[in-house]
């Protein structure tokens, strides 16, 4: 078969992933965009709907950033008013993040951008299949130790990466 004149090669699992990935990142990004929200945005909501009451700084933890990060993020997110910063109950040092109304009403919004999401990148797929690339995705992504629903996109906006052990 040929590609464009070309001769169409095999092209590694490693590449398809990046390709595919890349891809869906900017689609995804043009659907929140919707919302007047960058995947960054999205991400943050997610976590903050996940665990009411979660501090700034165990979000800047799980999501491998500096808390000045987060804090730009929420200042953002609560001028938009969909998060609220309260003072924390047993340490008055450290603020408590809780969705509004309205940012409860964007990730309602968001589940059927998701899920408009996912059945437009899988229309390939049968539902047998679609099952079998997310159990061997998240296999994937459990064996390489990524830190689950956090898009890796938190560190290199920051410039931090994850260390490699040597030989991978």
């Amino acid at each position: 078969m040929t590609d464009g004149g070309q001769p169409r090669r095999p092209r590694g699992a490693a590449f398809l992933l990046a390709q595919v990935g890349a891809h869906a990142s900017e689609r995804f990004a043009d659907r929140v965009q919707r919302l007047g929200l960058s995947p960054a945005e999205v991400g943050l909501l997610r976590m903050i709907n996940g665990q009411p009451g979660r501090s700034q700084q165990s979000v800047a933890v799980d999501l491998g950033v500096v808390p000045s990060r987060v804090v730009v993020l929420i200042d953002n997110l609560g001028h938009k008013g969909l998060v609220e910063r309260r003072t924390g109950a047993t340490d008055r040092r450290h603020h408590e993040l809780y969705l509004t109304v309205d940012g409860e009403q964007v990730m309602m919004d968001m589940r059927s951008i998701a899920t408009e999401h996912d059945d437009e990148l899988l229309t390939a797929l049968d539902p047998d299949e679609r099952a079998q690339l997310t159990g061997l995705l998240q296999r994937i992504a459990d064996q390489q130790g990524l830190v689950p629903g956090v898009h890796p996109g938190y560190r290199q906006a920051t410039g931090r990466r994850k260390p490699v052990a040597p030989g991978k």
